[in-house]
């Protein structure tokens, strides 16, 4: 049964391709219209695999189908694990015409679109993403890659899939917290792009919460359906696409000092998040009222308040020197104009920022930290 169901396309010329969003498809849905030759590689860890790697084959019916299953977790997403899928590729002999299935969350789907854009320089690639965070953000745009010790994200390739098939009957096997990281990201669009957006999260936040059907649906709709609006603008992020990463800055540091894995990503992103809007109110950007509105918001997705105890504002300043926003040395962030308009500067008062680390990274208690490393 596919329903509730939406559809979209990220349009990129000759590259386009369908945004599927249903429940029920994962298993029902015949995807090998976007398959090119014969094989599939299916790329998934070791928590979604048994859960739904059955199911995914499925949707393949006719070809022949390989696996590989990787270590689950944010500490592998880096070269050593990349290399299981080359192994996999090579081990079976697959060829230029393979195409390559990313089932699982973030780290799978970057590893597996890295993969295939470096395989034989470049095959197809699907996502299947299994993760409320991957569905709405890192299965949609095309950015690949692996994490480097010294950064996140540093090392990657930009490649579209052919085709995004989001199941959200697949969130009923997420944990809370998962639940929240996703959340996090679903926030981050109503408050760089659409302020009726944000509006219609305050009022359906708890149905959110608690994977309301109808409610998941229209939430990946409207997030993907802004995502695919800026990379359809800016594919490569040479200028707008850029305000995707609101709270990244702040939260890629977060999960460097914490070590990749003890902060979830959309945790990292949601504390980054007010500190961005902390930082827009200090700069006279954002009023007061709307910087506690976006607290609140956060705080309703059971989303960390502060960084990790025992950061201090200098490890955030050395950790956000490396990120790929900065241009020759400066520092650039993601910063609110108002409610639903982000912008990306550079222009800002550093000691504003100073400001901004102090009050959350300063002297404070451990009990609003979120305790985990």
């Amino acid at each position: 049964m596919h329903s509730p169901n939406r559809e979209l396309r990220v349009e990129l010329g000759d590259r386009s391709y369908p945004i599927l969003i249903g429940s029920g498809y994962l298993g029902t849905m015949d995807l090998t219209p976007w398959v090119a030759g014969d094989r599939v590689m299916i790329v998934s860890n070791e928590t979604v695999a048994p859960l739904y790697l059955d199911a995914a084959r499925r949707c393949f019916a006719g070809k022949t189908v390989d696996t590989v299953v990787l270590p689950d977790g944010e500490k592998y997403k880096n070269w050593q694990t990349l290399n299981l899928i080359f192994d996999g590729l090579l081990a079976h002999r697959h060829s230029r015409k393979t195409t390559l299935i990313a089932l699982g969350g973030g780290v799978v789907g970057d590893m597996t679109g890295f993969a295939a854009a470096a395989y034989q320089r470049g095959v197809p690639f699907i996502q299947i993403p299994t993760t409320l965070l991957s569905q709405v953000d890192s299965s949609v745009g095309g950015k690949t890659g692996i994490n480097h010790p010294l950064g996140k994200n540093m090392i990657g390739a930009f490649h579209q899939p052919e085709v995004v098939l989001i199941d959200t009957a697949t969130l009923t096997t997420l944990p809370p917290r998962e639940v929240s990281a996703g959340v996090a990201e679903v926030i981050k669009y109503g408050l760089i792009r659409d302020v009726s957006f944000l509006a219609w999260l305050e009022d359906h936040i708890e149905q959110l919460m608690a994977l309301d059907a109808e409610i998941m649906v229209e939430a990946i709709y409207r997030s993907c359906a802004c995502k695919a609006d800026v990379v359809a603008q800016d594919e490569r992020e040479g200028g707008l696409r850029a305000v995707l990463n609101l709270g990244h800055t702040f939260g890629h540091a977060i999960e460097t000092f914490a070590g990749y894995g003890n902060w979830l990503h959309g945790e990292a992103v949601g504390t980054g998040m007010r500190m961005a809007a902390d930082l827009s109110g200090r700069l006279g950007m954002l009023g007061e009222a709307d910087v506690r509105r976006v607290n609140r918001l956060i705080s309703r997705a059971a989303l960390p308040e502060v960084p990790p105890v025992e950061m201090t504002p200098s490890d955030f300043m050395e950790l956000m020197a490396v990120d790929k926003k900065n241009v020759d040395g400066h520092l650039r962030l993601v910063l609110l104009n108002a409610l639903g308009d982000a912008v990306v500067t550079g222009d800002f008062d550093i000691s504003q920022l100073q400001s901004t680390l102090e009050a959350f990274a300063g002297n404070r208690s451990p009990e609003k930290a979120l305790g985990r490393i």
